[in-house]
């Protein structure tokens, strides 16, 4: 079976991309929402958390994301002390899912890349000023706040440059006709 990953920057459309996939019969294992799973279900994982976090991270077993946000952002490597935690669950999870494709935001940012041997990563850009509007939009934030958000992370160009495929999600090129040649491409290698 081979492996797909998925990233993007945010507001470049990689979750729309995804849905797309489905006209194609092709699921996306969400690495965001498996992530929630995974906190809220997985008991090895939240006895984990509360050792480095503290206990009061979860109340009533329910994930306190404030308190997590907290520890995360005192610094990178409080970061990377939980990424090591959820990572190789979420990793395990996946190849353990049937699933082939799989949908990360950060997949290079956290080195998440480096735990699945990935057979082609696709990532999907659009131009500066459609994610900003399309973070904006989405989330209610300022413009300002949405290029914080997006500076945040890896560049587009980095993303594209460690990636097999590109995808253009920037309303004027077919999409369609993209996810139709990476799927031909993909089947063909």
């Amino acid at each position: 079976m081979k492996h797909i990953a998925i990233t993007g920057g945010i507001g470049s459309g990689k979750s729309f991309v995804c849905k797309q996939l489905e006209k194609y019969d092709i699921k996306v294992y969400d690495c965001d929402q498996a992530a929630k799973r995974l906190w809220a279900t997985d008991e090895t994982l939240q006895r984990d958390l509360k050792a480095i976090v503290g206990d009061d991270v979860y109340i009533n077993n329910v994930l306190q994301k404030r308190v997590l946000a907290q520890y995360l952002l005192k610094s990178e490597a409080n970061k990377l002390t939980v990424d090591n935690l959820i990572h190789p669950v979420i990793a395990r999870d996946f190849l353990q899912s049937g699933y082939s494709w799989l949908e990360s935001a950060i997949l290079f940012d956290s080195g998440f890349y480096k735990r699945i041997d990935f057979d082609f990563i696709v990532c999907v850009s659009a131009p500066l000023e459609t994610r900003v509007q399309r973070v904006m939009e989405r989330d209610g934030i300022t413009e300002a706040k949405a290029l914080e958000w997006i500076h945040k992370q890896w560049p587009q160009e980095k993303v594209e440059q460690h990636s097999n495929f590109v995808i253009v999600n920037d309303g004027v090129r077919d999409l369609d006709e993209q996810i139709e040649k990476l799927i031909d491409s993909i089947n063909n290698n």
